[in-house]
């Protein structure tokens, strides 16, 4: 073939691909066949080349923000006014959980990287490496045994797995079905979670979602690591009284409509505080919160009967971590609620009897409170509030009067000069007489041994 012919040749294979993609693209805007399978190629093409592009640095991915200050560790001690006990929180740096002594020095640490976790029962065939998975949440239990939630950041569906790890780190047990974002263990020892999971079938009168569309399952767990039972949360709040505000779910994320970012069982004592204010409110049922539906949802669900039983938006957006107090209100962290000059966030509490906020701190001019993803609150005993604010990579106690009391800062940075702090994903003030003699034994020894920065 001459060169004139090659050229030919050459010209007739580029003007093929051409029409091709003009075609594929028509298809998909006309939503004719096979639009989906182009339009389920094209995503998925984009989502591998994000994939990699984030695990080129873990700088890139929202695990890491720039750091606001060079200050690092404790900041701010009154212990005449704070809270007593130790404070359990979980970075973005590390599959790792670090149980902290009131002035900052390292009492324990509990780290597993989830390869040491994957295998042929993963839900994930393809984990992005250990840099880009953390434990989102945690919880402490007596003997010193620690409940991790792994999540993937740059993947999709984000959620990893779930594992049970002795003082040592050693697994105890681990559930590696798609578990994310939150976790809460009822009095009977089972942990109440989510797991989310891409599907083609939506519900009927639900056309306007994107195909597929990612569902959130509320997941029981039993003491032994073993899923009991699972349910759909997008096909409980459509058959629910409240199935419109499923139509005023941001156009950005119809294909990921709910996005529940938090649960918890209700106790004896929470349901009864609830009750005030929520006659419907029983032991067992699980406070949900949903960060895309109308803006922000706060929603009641009874596990056994999968039943959506009330549910409120307000005056908050985005919110996480819902938790009730002791006159029946709510207490939740509203990511992007604020409007003032002090950031775009606040802790608030809010009367669930008619959805208004009867008390709020969005911090201070000089402090800001901002972050847009993540972040945490905790009551505590003695009235004041344990604060998560995820993107500063900072623990904040504050009292009711706004005033702070206890502040610690992540110590560790990243990047080319320091210049970046991984997030706080979640932290919860521990009282130690909640321990186990054995742990708290441990923990003289350990707190020795942890010198020095976090390991």
């Amino acid at each position: 073939m001459g060169v004139q012919g090659g050229i030919s040749a050459g010209a007739f294979v580029l003007a093929v691909s051409f029409l091709a993609f003009v075609a594929g693209a028509l298809m998909a805007v006309a939503e004719m066949a096979p639009a989906g399978y182009v339009r389920d190629a094209y995503r998925a093409g984009l989502a591998l080349v994000h994939k990699r592009e984030l695990q080129a640095t873990p700088y890139a991915t929202d695990l890491w923000q720039p750091a606001r200050t060079e200050r690092r560790g404790l900041q701010l001690h009154d212990p005449e006014r704070s809270a007593p006990g130790l404070t359990l929180f979980t970075s973005g740096h590390a599959p790792a959980a670090y149980l902290i002594e009131p002035d900052g020095s390292v009492a324990h640490h509990w780290h597993a990287s989830y390869s040491r976790l994957h295998d042929e029962s993963a839900a994930v065939a393809d984990p992005l490496p250990d840099r880009q998975v953390y434990f989102r949440r945690a919880h402490l239990y007596p003997n010193g045994d620690l409940l991790a939630l792994y999540v993937g950041v740059g993947d999709s569906p984000w959620g990893y797995g779930l594992a049970r790890l002795d003082r040592s780190s050693e697994v105890v047990w681990k559930n590696l079905d798609r578990f994310h974002h939150d976790l809460s263990v009822a009095e009977d020892g089972r942990i109440v979670t989510l797991t989310h999971a891409y599907r083609e079938d939506v519900p009927e009168g639900l056309d306007h979602l994107s195909r597929p569309v990612l569902d959130d399952y509320l997941t029981v767990v039993g003491p032994d690591g073993r899923t009991q039972h699972k349910f759909s949360l997008l096909e409980t709040l459509e058959r629910s009284a409240y199935r419109d505000l499923l139509w005023q779910t941001p156009t950005y994320t119809l294909a990921d409509p709910l996005h529940t970012n938090a649960v918890d069982v209700l106790s004896q004592r929470d349901a009864s505080r609830l009750a005030q204010k929520i006659p419907a409110a029983a032991p067992g049922q699980v406070l949900v919160s949903f960060r895309e539906v109308g803006g922000g949802l706060i929603a009641l669900v009874d596990p056994v009967e999968e039943e959506l039983l009330w549910a409120q938006r307000g005056q908050w957006r985005s919110q996480h971590d819902p938790d009730v107090l002791p006159n029946g209100n709510l207490l939740l962290f509203d990511n992007l609620g604020d409007y003032g000059a002090a950031g775009r966030s606040r802790v608030v509490e809010i009367d669930p009897a008619h959805g208004g906020v009867v008390w709020a701190y969005g911090g201070s001019e000089d402090k800001p409170l901002e972050s847009v993803i993540r972040s945490a609150q905790q009551p505590l005993a003695n009235g004041n509030v344990l604060i998560t604010e995820s993107d500063g990579g900072r623990l904040l106690e504050i009292t009711r009067e706004g005033e702070p009391v206890w502040e610690y800062v992540n110590p560790v940075r990243g990047g080319e000069g320091d210049e970046f702090i991984p997030i706080v994903s979640w932290a919860q003030r521990v009282d130690p007489a909640q321990l186990d003699t054995a742990f708290r034994t441990a923990l003289l020894h350990d707190h020795l041994a942890y010198q020095g920065g976090l390991p």
